[in-house]
């Protein structure tokens, strides 16, 4: 090849570099794409839709969230695995449908089949009582007065054998503590019952915590992340403890990461992931998050497997939780 005939190849590859990823990927996006959500209105909803209006920016194009509740999040994630595989459909993909209803037998999928782009949030959880309530010092003193007092306590985690549910009863079988979990389908009388003394202690939500801080009285953040510990105002948590609860990383907590089709071209997987994380980036949109109990995830996509794959076997130990306190309240 002569000099003649460098020159234009060299000058070629540079314009090519110099062309937005977007329009290396066939102009991808060229229309709308939808996050699909698998729960119903709420602050989840609303910080997914922070974060996808960030990302909207970034790529382009408008990111609706489509609410698409039902059968504990695996309606969304079955209508989401059969539209194309052509990065105009996102997965929200929360826990629950994602890696517990799997564990339960109840989806047949597991979180490799799908690709992330970036984890999202997390939502953290926490056990109190009500503001005033000076029965116990700790976390611990109450452990140790329910393990010398079996089926006395009471407690709710709104609905049973939920994500909290499985949390705490995994918390409460390390100390031998047999307490009754007292369902509520509506997570304001539950808090209410909780401040009139009717239940001992209880699942406190972030968001119901940094709306009334003033209410309770947090003994546990059921995390071990920074983040968590932060979201209920530096409270102690299970990195404090003296025992090992079994309950690490997300395995503990309520998060979700944004996910594709597996057979997404690279190209668009490309496009989307950097989308993603420049919105997760942007110091409004993390304080909006946060406004409403919701702390972003550092992960980017190189981390999923990593981060992802414990929290099946913790899931499964979780649920064998369950199964001891109903074993042991039955023989109260």
């Amino acid at each position: 090849m002569n000099r003649n005939t460098i020159i234009p190849a060299l000058a070629t590859f540079a314009a090519a570099a110099a062309v937005p990823l977007t329009a290396q990927a066939e102009d991808f996006p060229k229309r709308t794409i939808e996050l699909i959500f698998p729960w119903g209105p709420g602050n989840a909803m609303s910080s997914s839709q922070i974060l996808a209006d960030a990302m909207s920016d970034e790529i382009g194009v408008s990111i609706p969230v489509i609410s698409t509740p039902g059968a504990s999040g695996t309606k969304a994630f079955l209508i989401a695995m059969n539209k194309p595989a052509d990065g105009y459909t996102i997965i929200d993909g929360y826990v629950a449908p994602l890696v517990l209803q799997p564990v339960l037998g109840k989806a047949d999928w597991n979180y490799n089949d799908f690709v992330p782009l970036h984890a999202a949030f997390s939502n953290a959880f926490a056990l109190g009582t009500a503001a005033g309530n000076d029965r116990w010092a700790s976390f611990e003193d109450m452990m140790h007065y329910c393990a010398e007092h079996p089926g006395e306590l009471r407690y709710t985690t709104g609905s049973r054998n939920n994500l909290p549910h499985m949390v705490t009863a995994k918390a409460l079988q390390s100390y031998n503590c047999v307490a009754q979990n007292i369902p509520y389908t509506a997570n304001a009388d539950a808090m209410s019952d909780l401040k009139n003394g009717v239940l001992d202690f209880g699942f406190i939500n972030v968001g119901d915590f940094q709306q009334n801080p003033k209410d309770y009285n947090i003994l546990i953040v059921l995390s071990e992340l920074p983040e968590s510990v932060a979201a209920f105002g530096g409270a102690p948590s299970i990195a404090d403890l003296d025992i090992d609860l079994g309950l690490s990383g997300l395995a503990p907590l309520g998060w979700n990461w944004w996910l594709v089709h597996k057979d997404t071209p690279p190209d668009r997987l490309e496009i989307l992931r950097r989308a993603m994380k420049a919105a997760i980036e942007r110091p409004e949109v993390q304080a909006k998050a946060e406004s409403l109990g919701f702390s972003f995830l550092k992960w980017d996509w190189d981390k999923y497997d990593e981060i992802v794959s414990p929290v099946a076997g913790q899931l499964e130990a979780m649920g064998n939780a369950l199964k001891w306190e109903e074993e042991q309240l039955a023989k109260q």
